[in-house]
């Protein structure tokens, strides 16, 4: 798909001259980032899970 994009850019002026071409193409070279940042705060949402109760369990500590 992203060499399909690449030709479009390079072989034609679609991309300058059809706002919804421009914003199909940057979709789909974007789409992939997009998926990486979204395991990335997977994963970090599932390790701040793993040491939540220690987190709150000093906080409970401290005020007492």
């Amino acid at each position: 798909m992203v060499r399909l994009c690449a030709k479009i850019v390079a072989d034609t002026d679609l991309y300058e001259t059809d706002k919804e071409v421009q914003n199909l193409i940057d979709w789909v070279c974007l789409s992939e980032q997009i998926k990486e940042n979204n395991n990335t705060i997977r994963n970090l949402t599932r390790e701040y899970k793993k040491i939540e109760p220690d987190c709150r369990e000093g906080v409970r500590a401290q005020l007492e």
